[in-house]
């Protein structure tokens, strides 16, 4: 959705353009289930994911095009950061090509010509928060630059969706543009990363053929709780030190977003924050499963378009990943 754009050259969204597919399957009936070991089956279960969205046939490459398309199809090109001159691609689970640019072809599919294309990866989940926030930086370092793009696609990695003791992968995508004078405004974003954890998930992709492709945990205890306890302290610390530099207190945040994994992770963050989680994430995650990266810029939009915030509403959006990558965003509506 397109909004009315904003007072100054603060940065802000200009407009968010979401692909979800009509057709979803419940995760029982999934072609992996029935050969899941019993702990793998009550994960699911208990997931709180009651079906998946499915876009056969289609790679993440021809998901963000589309979405792209979508986007630009639908703008003004009057409106604020007319033409966008950077994309940036949050990086799939697995790309299209190798040596080739996904990137790349995004932009030659989008007619984005003239703009500088890039991917921002190896950050999972967080890799959307990533990019708004190098967006903005981008915008605010170079007076001349128009607008910045971002897109992502989710699809799984191989063939099987359940990533356990993760979450269960839904097919869809995003794109967005950040703008000067968009809204909702980004007001204040910590990230960082651990890179200890950098081969905590894998697959195992040279010594066998795609259809073999299956996401391995290391150790399904070190994922529930020493990453679990890194994500307590540095998300605890990164939401003060993102409310301290706005200016505000817990009590000043309108609404709480974060990405759709389990249902058990909302009440994981609830009680450490403190802060309850808006319900539009459950929403989703049960209907759609986790959309990887394109999580929050769902919740975002949904919550945004619901008509519940007023101008001057602060956003809290929080964002983390196995690889050990966090990021907190405050938004102002």
């Amino acid at each position: 959705m397109s909004r009315a754009p904003g007072a100054g050259d603060a940065i802000g969204i200009g407009a968010v353009h979401c692909l979800l597919p009509d057709v979803r399957t419940p995760v029982e009936e999934l072609p992996e289930f029935a050969a899941l070991a019993h702990e793998e089956a009550e994960f699911v279960r208990g997931s709180g994911i009651a079906t998946v969205g499915v876009l056969e046939d289609r790679t993440s490459g021809d998901l963000a095009a589309e979405a792209v398309r979508g986007l630009l199809d639908g703008r003004d090109g009057t409106a604020p950061g007319g033409r966008p001159d950077t994309l940036m691609l949050v990086g799939p689970r697995a790309p299209d090509v190798l040596l080739g640019s996904d990137a790349c072809r995004v932009q030659a599919e989008a007619k984005l010509d003239g703009a500088f294309a890039f991917t921002v990866d190896g950050l999972g989940c967080t890799g959307s928060s990533a990019a708004w926030a190098l967006g903005r930086d981008l915008l605010l370092a170079d007076p001349g630059r128009q607008g910045v793009v971002i897109a992502h696609g989710s699809r799984p990695t191989g063939l099987d969706r359940v990533r356990f003791p993760v979450t269960v992968i839904g097919d869809g995508a995003y794109a967005m543009t950040l703008v000067r004078g968009g809204r909702p405004v980004l007001r204040s974003h910590r990230m960082e990363t651990d890179g200890t954890f950098h081969d905590l998930f894998r697959v195992d992709y040279k010594q066998v053929p795609y259809y073999e492709w299956r996401e391995e945990c290391q150790s399904p205890d070190r994922y529930r709780f020493e990453l679990a306890m890194h994500s307590r302290v540095r998300l605890g610390r990164m939401v003060d030190e993102v409310l301290a530099e706005a200016g505000v207190d817990k009590k000043g945040v309108a609404a709480t977003l974060m990405q759709n994994v389990t249902s058990s992770a909302y009440q994981f963050y609830e009680a450490l924050l403190g802060l309850p989680i808006h319900p539009v994430c459950n929403e989703h995650l049960t209907r759609y499963g986790h959309l990887g990266a394109m999580d929050v810029v769902l919740n975002l939009d949904r919550l945004l378009a619901g008509g519940e915030l007023a101008p001057g509403d602060l956003v809290l959006v929080l964002n983390n990943s196995p690889v050990a990558a966090w990021a907190v965003t405050l938004w102002e509506v």
